[in-house]
């Protein structure tokens, strides 16, 4: 009984506090309206992280990083355009002036990605200075925020990727070696 008082007690003060903080206009004055169009760098952005990814040109590649023939030759391997993902998401890669370097963009995220080798063989392009990974398999690639620690983009596929998952023959692991 007392903690359904208490409960009462706590509800009703919070609920008094929220109408304490909206305050009306005066009621000689009617409230302004603003006739400025609202545009859209004067909304206010959605997060930090979006925050900071807008406001972060994105410039030139380091000039330290040198990149080997091997990064090089992994460079070559790159899809670029355009590549859809799921839940209508969608991911642009473009080789940049210099060569081995890639700007990647998805929506408000922008980064300077290069290739580094992978021991799977796995097509691996890194932004090393804001912590993305761009992972490109044979039937699929991934954008992920190693800093965030998730996703950003999943189940991209450029047409070639998209032919290749098509002529993928399923593996059943439960029926003995054919």
């Amino acid at each position: 009984m007392k903690r359904v008082v208490f409960a009462s007690f706590l509800v009703a003060a919070f609920s008094g506090t929220a109408f304490a903080q909206a305050q009306p206009a005066p009621a000689g004055k009617p409230a302004a309206k603003s006739t400025k169009p609202v545009k859209a760098k004067d909304v206010a952005p959605a997060s930090k992280r979006q925050a900071i990814e807008e406001a972060t040109p994105t410039a030139d590649p380091d000039p330290s990083i040198k990149l080997s023939e091997a990064q090089l030759a992994i460079a070559k391997t790159v899809h670029t355009g355009e590549i859809a993902c799921e839940l209508g998401e969608k991911v642009t890669i473009r080789p940049m002036k210099r060569d081995g370097f890639f700007f990647v963009a998805r929506g408000v995220n922008k980064f300077v990605m290069h290739p580094e080798e992978s021991r799977t063989g796995a097509i691996r392009l890194e932004d090393p200075a804001r912590g993305a990974l761009w992972l490109q398999l044979a039937n699929k690639s991934m954008l992920m925020s190693q800093k965030e620690g998730k996703r950003l983009a999943d189940e991209c596929q450029s047409p070639e990727q998209l032919a290749y998952a098509k002529n993928m023959k399923p593996v059943n692991l439960l029926e003995p070696g054919k």
